[in-house]
């Protein structure tokens, strides 16, 4: 029988959230080699990382929200000491830095809190997190026993500490608090500071404790860690490489559970997979660990000026919950699933007998007991990448795919296989709005400046992070020299070259107001030589540079000791020789005209003579339109294909860094949409302003709005059925159900429905989610079922039932392929839309 499942789906949901509700009991924290134990319960942690400001107040709720109906009990931020303190004594809490809203909110929705106050954070955030001003007091070395460092860390630790006590927001206090962090992955560096190194570390571990005794402070992949932290594991398989923690009686934690990788510019799309995550973290619970944070559950966007050397403005994008706060299927739903099967064996885990028999080095079976009750629950592991297994457990026989564990809550019934999704999957789409996108640009073009221009003046370039105080990326760099006959080349076929030595990160020249080129490091390698060849001319020649960073680094040893712009500059093939003129006395201006007028607001951008835009762009030019919002209320991005590099702002707000002219091996930006926030945006006549500082041509700047309604299923008949099919009942494990069977369940966001069945295919399809094609073995009758069964709706159930479905029929192989696979897609939408 085809099933409508919606109101199934809801109530489920609804017990789901109950469950984790009664999770919430804030009280005194302790802990025991099995758990973290709050207000006398001991709790499985299951935790996401969410950092407050790479998103919106006006998003943190639906991020919480949908954080909480993923399965999680827990939410773990940084807090950035630079967004804080951007000047000293001077703090910050207002907005997307509203540590103490965001954490409220997280707590009305019944979770917990893991504050990780570092200070130093890493998080490919602009210095590690760390302000700027530190780097100028005397005498200073980050991250060492070094009086100077510690005096500061302490004071900003204890005031953050003070102002958490203040707001009654530690678990023992009724708030949601059970752990905080100090340091961040110190073991990284630590030999370069050697005998401080050690001494700066235990100082750290008694500072913090001593701070706020009553909640676990801990400390990420530090081996060493002092007896009064716990020392927890940061990777992507710790259930492999976690040696344990630094004492017997604490739990095994896993702080970072990495969900793909941040991008740099130039990088190629990162990708892991929701199976793999999901395989390492029943790996990691079935050998004792007792809490999992998924680094990143939504990772933002990096606005403004935010994001460390290189890194994308898109901030992991392949979480659980994209850039724009949408599901990220099947990612978040096979995690919500595993969530509630561990949940299941939460007694187990805690009170149970661990018992572990290894059939050989690759499959592994794992039983947790109580005998006196009859309670058991088993883990099937087979860590081979390739080969199946199929092994006998308590008289029957299981098989198990490749690199797989399969979960049997009551030592029977599988309830749960790593591998094999039966959630739907979905696809996003950015849709050109009918609304937005009737520009009529306007351009600015900042002016060249010479050395007369410019005031800072110095015998050699100056060093450009210790000048701009990381309050621009930019400052101009300009020098004249003058040349005569013998000093230019004595034919006219052969051009000098400029040959420029930078220390990071890019740059552009100019020569007698001539464009000449823009050059680049790294994120591997941030210096860089550039080389163009110039036309100089009798008299004097003007040449000037614009260099920049593009962030600052947030890893490493002697962070205080980075630096980038101009190191050398030569003047290559003159008659006379080569010309090095790094000594030729420089003129330096901090930042660019367009940032001190702001131009990208309102006011600013009255204050200059705008003209219509022409085209192929030019360097150094600032472009502003109006746009009216678009239609809806799905997220918005503005794709900035057919740009070079520069800044994006919408009515005065920064959204980030582009950087479409940096191609990746693959040739094709490392990122070319940018999440502008729906409440950065008014009804009509929303600022727009963009600065390219290389080139690129405003003509394929297009404002979209972002959806996941393309949903699809693809699974076999030999999966296990949807863990909804089954409950826990007094520790007894029961069907949901009468014989609970496999089938495929496509759920539309609640105000969506099915508008279209796209593809169904019983047989053998193949493909995924978005690029289905049907296979040589086909149900004909399979299309219609589905259509019956969901066209309409906001959810639906599909068994996987060749009585309903149909006999596949095909080719020769159709016999042969004894267990076929059902692939569903379809397009949800409101009901309003076509």
């Amino acid at each position: 029988m085809v099933l409508s499942t919606r109101l199934v789906v809801m109530l489920l949901l609804t017990v789901l959230v109950i469950t984790a509700f009664n999770e919430y009991t804030p009280g005194p924290v302790t802990y025991n080699a099995k758990s973290v134990i709050v207000g006398g319960n001991p709790i499985l942690i299951f935790s996401g990382s969410i950092h407050y400001p790479r998103s919106t107040p006006e998003m943190w709720p639906d991020i919480i929200r949908m954080a909480k109906e993923g399965g999680l009990n827990t939410i773990a931020t940084y807090v950035f000491w630079n967004a804080h303190e951007p000047v000293q004594g001077q703090y910050n809490f207002t907005g997307n830095y509203d540590l103490v809203k965001f954490i409220k909110l997280i707590a009305e929705h019944k979770m917990y809190v893991v504050l990780r106050l570092g200070p130093f954070i890493q998080a490919e955030w602009n210095l590690g997190g760390l302000p700027f001003w530190l780097r100028d007091i005397p005498n200073i070395v980050f991250r060492s026993y070094n009086e100077p460092y510690m005096k500061h860390m302490k004071r900003y630790i204890e005031y953050m500490v003070n102002m958490m006590k203040a707001e009654k927001l530690f678990a023992p206090q009724g708030g949601p608090i059970i752990m905080a962090q100090v340091e961040n992955e110190y073991n990284h560096v630590q030999e370069s500071y050697k005998e401080k190194g050690t001494q700066y570390v235990k100082w750290a571990a008694d500072m913090a404790t001593s701070l706020y005794p009553d909640v676990p402070w801990i400390m990420c992949k530090q081996k060493d860690a002092p007896q009064n932290v716990i020392s927890t594991c940061n990777g992507r398989h710790c259930a492999d490489t976690f040696m344990g923690p630094n004492s017997p009686d604490k739990p095994s934690l896993w702080t970072e559970n990495w969900t793909a990788q941040y991008r740099v510019f130039g990088d190629p799309p990162s990708q892991r997979a929701a199976e793999d995550i999901a395989f390492s973290v029943t790996r990691f619970f079935m050998n004792n660990g007792s809490m999992t944070n998924y680094y990143m559950y939504h990772g933002g966007t990096n606005f403004g000026r935010t994001s460390s050397s290189f890194v994308t403005t898109r901030y992991y994008d392949e979480a659980p919950l994209d850039e724009f706060g949408l599901i990220k299927e099947p990612k978040w739903s096979h995690l919500r699933d595993l969530h509630k099967v561990l949940r299941m064996m939460k007694k187990l885990f805690l009170t149970g007998t661990r018992k572990v028999q290894e059939i050989n080095k690759f499959v592994q079976i794992i039983t947790y007991e109580k005998p006196e009750s009859k309670l058991c629950a088993a883990f099937l592991s087979n860590k081979h990448k390739k080969i199946h297994r199929t092994v006998d457990f308590r008289g029957k026989q299981y098989f198990l795919t490749r690199r797989s564990v399969t979960i049997l809550p009551d030592c029977k019934n599988i309830v749960f296989n790593t591998e094999l999704i039966t959630s739907q999957h979905n696809s996003r789409t950015f849709v050109p709005s009918k609304r937005a996108n009737n520009f009529k640009w306007e351009s600015y073009r900042e002016s060249i400046p010479t050395f007369n221009d410019l005031q800072m003046r110095s015998k050699t370039p100056m060093e450009l992070t210790a000048a701009t105080k990381d309050t621009t990326d930019y400052m101009w760099y300009s020098t004249s020299i003058n040349l005569d006959k013998d000093d230019l080349p004595m034919r006219a076929d052969i051009m000098p070259v400029i040959r420029i030595q930078s220390l990071g990160d890019a740059l552009l020249t100019f020569v007698n107001g001539q464009y000449i080129g823009f050059g680049h490091g790294s994120f591997i390698e941030k210096s860089f030589t550039f080389s163009k060849p110039v036309s100089l001319k009798l008299g004097a020649n003007h040449i000037s540079i614009l260099a920049m960073t593009v962030g600052l680094p947030n890893s490493g040893a002697y962070m205080e000791k980075r630096f980038s712009g101009i190191r050398a500059v030569m003047l290559q093939g003159m008659s006379c020789g080569t010309l090095d003129i790094t000594l030729n006395q420089w003129g330096h201006k901090v930042g660019v005209e367009g940032e001190s007028l702001q131009l990208f607001t309102e006011e600013g951008s009255t204050k200059v003579k705008w003209v219509p835009a022409t085209r192929p762009g030019t360097p150094i030019t600032w472009y502003k339109t109006r746009f009216n919002a678009p239609e809806g209320n799905d997220p918005v991005a503005i794709k900035m294909e057919r740009m070079g590099k520069g800044v994006v702002w919408v009515n005065g707000y920064s959204i980030g860094r582009y950087w479409d002219n940096y191609r990746s091996p693959l040739g094709a930006p490392s990122q070319t949409e940018y999440h502008i926030p729906r409440s950065y945006l008014k009804p009509k006549n929303n600022l727009l302003v963009v600065y390219e500082e290389s080139s690129g041509t405003i003509d394929g700047i297009v404002i979209n709005t972002v959806n996941r309604d393309i949903i699809c299923s693809n699974m076999g008949e030999d999966y296990p059925p949807n863990v909804d099919s089954w409950k826990m009942d007094n520790d007894i494990l029961k069907a949901v159900v009468e014989k609970p069977k496999p089938g495929a369940q496509l759920t539309c966001d609640p105000d969506k429905f099915i508008k279209e069945i796209q593809f169904v295919g019983f047989g053998n399809p193949w493909g995924s989610c978005g690029t289905y094609m049907q296979g040589t073995c086909q149900a004909p009758n399979a299309k219609k079922v589905v259509e019956k069964a969901c066209l309409g709706k906001n959810s639906c159930r599909v068994p996987i039932d060749r009585a309903i479905l149909g006999e596949p029929t095909g080719d020769a192989s159709c016999a042969q392929e004894k267990v076929k696979r059902l692939a569903i897609q379809v397009r949800c939408g409101r009901k309003n839309e076509i």
